[in-house]
C-alpha cells in the first residue's frame, strides 16, 4: 500500500485527557495534510475539530462511553446524540465489559443497539478491549454487534492492557466475516504494525502514529 492508500485506512487519534487546543488543531492539520480518514477524539473536541475540518473529506470520530465503558446505557446514548449534534461523522463505542465478564450478554447486546439507533445512519464501531475479554467472550461481542447493526467491531481502546494483535483482529474478522468492518487500535506504531494488522482481516487503523505510519510507507 502507498501513502495515500494507507492514510485512508487510519483514524488520527489523540484521546489524552490533557489534550490542548493547540495539540487539537495540530491533530486536524495533520489530517487534513496526509488525508486521513477521521480524526478520533473525545467527545468535548468534537465541535472544535469539526470546525476546523469544514469544507474537508476528513471525518471526526467521537469515542462514547471511553476508556472504561463503566456509564450508563443511557449516558452513552446521550453522548452519542450530542456528539452528532456537534458533527461527529462516526462513532467509537466502548461495551459495558463488566457486564459482559458477569454473564449479561442481553444487556450489552440492548445497549449496542441503542447507541446503533441514537446514532442512525452514522456508523457506529463497537470497542470490545480485548485484553479483559476471553475467546467466548470476543466471539460472543463480535455476534452481539452483528445483530445490533454495528458497522466495525474493534479491538481496543489503547487504555487497557495491551492493544491490538494480529490473533484478536483474525479472530474477529473471522466471526463477523464480511458483515462488519474490523478495526485495529492500540500499539499500532509503524508501517509493518499496520500490514500485519490489514493482512489479519483489519479494514481500519486507529493510531496516534499516524504521521509516522504514513511517511514511512511506500511513496
Amino acid at each position: 500500500m502507498n501513502r495515500i492508500q494507507v492514510a485512508k485506512v487510519i483514524d488520527h487519534t489523540l484521546l489524552k485527557a490533557f489534550a490542548t487546543e493547540e495539540d487539537m488543531k495540530q491533530l486536524c492539520e495533520e489530517a487534513l495534510k496526509f488525508s486521513f480518514r477521521t480524526v478520533s477524539v473525545n467527545p468535548v473536541w468534537v465541535s472544535f475539530c469539526k470546525k476546523q475540518l469544514q469544507g474537508s473529506s476528513v471525518g471526526v470520530d467521537a469515542c462514547i462511553g471511553f476508556p472504561l465503558g463503566a456509564s450508563t446505557a443511557h449516558m452513552k446514548v446521550e453522548e452519542t446524540r450530542d456528539a452528532i449534534r456537534n458533527g461527529a461523522t462516526e462513532i467509537d463505542m466502548v461495551i459495558n465489559i463488566g457486564a459482559v465478564k458477569s454473564g449479561y450478554g442481553p444487556y450489552v447486546e440492548k445497549e449496542i443497539a441503542a447507541v446503533v439507533k441514537a446514532a442512525g445512519t452514522v456508523p457506529v464501531k463497537v470497542i470490545l478491549e480485548t485484553s479483559y475479554l476471553n475467546h467466548d467472550e470476543k466471539v460472543e461481542v463480535c455476534r452481539m454487534s452483528i445483530r445490533a447493526g454495528a458497522a466495525y467491531v474493534k479491538t481496543s481502546t489503547g487504555f487497557g492492557l495491551r492493544g491490538a494483535t494480529v490473533e484478536d483482529v483474525r479472530l474477529m474478522r473471522e466471526i463477523v466475516t464480511d458483515q462488519l468492518g474490523v478495526k485495529a487500535a492500540g500499539g499500532i506504531r509503524n508501517y509493518g504494525d499496520v500490514m500485519r494488522m490489514l493482512r489479519a482481516g483489519a479494514t481500519r487503523i486507529g493510531t496516534s502514529a499516524g504521521v509516522a505510519i504514513v511517511e514511512d510507507a511506500p511513496a
